[in-house]
């Protein structure tokens, strides 16, 4: 896996091609090899989008607290 930050646009192409892969597939107009293909090809994105979610966690955890980032508390607006 990368240790460089994935950058946000980046993210956001990788996350449009993956719910663009997911529409095709839930179409079912696709051959039984194109599926794999289009599925291998998600998983990947799904996991490249989950380390960019995974870093930018990680730096928010970091600029809240450099000296205890697991001191940083999930953010829950008012009413919930």
């Amino acid at each position: 896996m990368s240790t460089t930050p994935t950058p946000p646009q980046d993210f956001e192409r990788s996350l449009d091609e993956l719910e663009a892969l997911v529409q095709k597939l839930e179409a079912g107009d696709l051959s039984l090899e194109e599926s794999l293909g289009a599925y291998e090809r998600g998983v990947a994105l799904y996991r490249q989008c989950q380390s960019a979610l995974e870093q930018a966690e990680l730096r928010i955890k970091l600029l809240v607290d450099p000296a205890d980032p697991g001191s940083a508390r999930e953010f829950r607006p008012d009413g919930e």
